[in-house]
C-alpha cells in the first residue's frame, strides 16, 4: 500500500529546473532511499516533502491524502517527520529534553495550564517523558537520557535526531543524509537503527551519499540526475543500471557498488 506519493513535482530556482516532473510512490513500511550526484535535486525533494517548499507544479499525497502546499506543523499532524543534514540539536539541554520537544503535537496544554501546573499538565509531562524515553531506547541512548546533549558523541546525535523525531509518531519518517560525518561504527549503528524502525512499520525516506548504507538498508531506490528521475528499481536493479554508475557512482563506485551489500 502507498503510503507517500509524489505526481510530476516541479520547482525552478531563478530560471534552474531544481526538480523537473519527478514522479514516486513510496509502500508503507519499506526503506525507500534517494540518491544522485551533487545538485541533483535530493534535498530540494525532501523540501517539498516536508512543506519548507511549495511546488510549482505537482501534488504530494500522504497515506492517500492530498497536502500540498501544507506547512511543516501541519504535515508532523498529518504523520510525516524529518531531520536535518545538518545537525539541530538544542546542546545545552539533555538528551531526554531535546526528545520531549518532538512530543509537542501530542500535547494538549494550554499557557494558563502551564503556569498553575495544572494536574492535566502534570500528566501529560508523565506521557511526554516516557514517550521520549522510549523513543531514545529505540535508537540505542536510553543509558544517555539524563546527559547534557552537547557532550555526546557525533553518531550518537545523529541518533538523538532520529530519537526526536520519532517521538512524533511519524507514519513517515524522511532522513536526509543521517551518515553525513559518520566513521564506520557509528554508520552501522545508524543501520540497526533504520531496521527497527521499518520492522516497527514506519516508513523511512532516506536520502544518503554512503552506498553501503543505502544498499544494505534498501528496498527500492529512486535515482536522481539534474532534477530528474534517472531510474528506480531494486538494489540489484540500480546497483547494476549503466546509466546511474556513470552519472552517480563513476568509475570508483562502479567497482565499490558490487560489493556494497554485507
Amino acid at each position: 500500500m502507498t503510503i507517500l506519493e509524489a505526481e510530476r513535482l516541479s520547482i525552478s530556482f531563478g530560471g534552474v529546473r531544481a526538480i523537473d516532473g519527478v514522479s514516486l510512490s513510496v509502500a508503507r513500511a519499506q526503506v525507500f532511499s534517494i540518491i544522485g550526484p551533487n545538485g541533483a535535486g535530493k534535498t530540494t525533494l525532501f523540501n517539498l516533502f516536508s512543506g519548507l517548499y511549495l511546488p510549482q507544479e505537482g501534488r504530494v499525497r500522504l497515506a492517500g491524502e492530498d497536502v500540498t502546499g501544507l506547512a511543516p506543523h501541519q504535515l508532523a499532524r498529518c504523520g510525516l517527520s524529518r531531520t536535518f543534514q545538518n545537525l539541530q540539536i538544542f546542546f545545552r539541554m539533555t538528551a531526554l529534553e531535546n526528545v520531549m520537544v518532538g512530543r509537542h503535537r501530542h500535547e494538549c496544554t494550554s499557557i494558563l495550564a502551564d503556569l498553575f501546573r495544572f494536574p492535566s499538565v502534570v500528566r501529560q509531562n508523565r506521557v511526554t517523558e516516557r514517550a521520549a524515553r522510549d523513543a531514545l531506547d529505540r535508537v540505542g541512548l536510553k543509558s544517555e537520557l539524563d546527559r547534557a546533549a552537547g557532550t555526546l558523541p557525533y553518531g550518537a546525535l545523529k541518533r538523538l535526531e532520529i530519537a526526536r523525531a520519532l517521538a512524533s509518531e511519524p507514519k513517515v519518517l524522511l532522513l536526509d543524509e543521517p551518515a553525513a560525518g559518520c566513521n564506520p561504527v557509528e554508520t552501522q549503528e545508524l543501520e540497526a537503527v533504520i531496521r527497527s524502525i521499518v520492522k516497527d512499520g514506519i516508513t523511512v525516506v532516506l536520502v544518503e551519499h554512503d552506498m553501503r548504507l543505502v544498499m544494505n538498508v534498501s528496498d527500492r531506490i529512486h535515482v536522481l540526475a539534474n532534477g530528474r528521475t534517472l531510474a528506480e528499481g531494486g538494489v540489484a536493479e540500480v546497483r547494476g543500471n549503466p546509466a546511474v554508475i556513470e552519472a552517480y557512482l563513476g568509475v570508483h563506485g562502479s567497482k565499490e557498488a558490487p560489493h556494497a551489500v554485507d
